[in-house]
């Protein structure tokens, strides 16, 4: 696939976010764009929608994202006895 860009100032930052080293190349740029736009672009309805939790956590804004909750193990707390 070969995409054109014709207006100079989008070229512009392009070049600037490649050279703050936040992206890998182009590719890389473009994804996370389109991911973030997506996400933005989904009706914030669709939480009141959902008929079950299963449902809700499909439609989420985040599913399919490679998000991970992790959380430290609770150790408890001293005694002295």
């Amino acid at each position: 696939m070969t995409i054109e860009i014709h207006r100079p100032e989008i070229e512009t930052l392009i070049q600037e976010r490649l050279q703050s080293g936040a992206f890998r190349d182009v590719e890389d740029l473009l994804l996370h764009a389109l991911r973030s736009s997506e996400i933005r672009a989904m009706p914030s309805s669709r939480a009141s929608e959902a008929k079950n939790l299963v449902e809700l956590f499909a439609n989420s804004p985040f599913a399919g994202l490679s998000m991970e909750f992790e959380r430290d193990r609770d150790t408890g707390r001293e005694i002295d006895l």
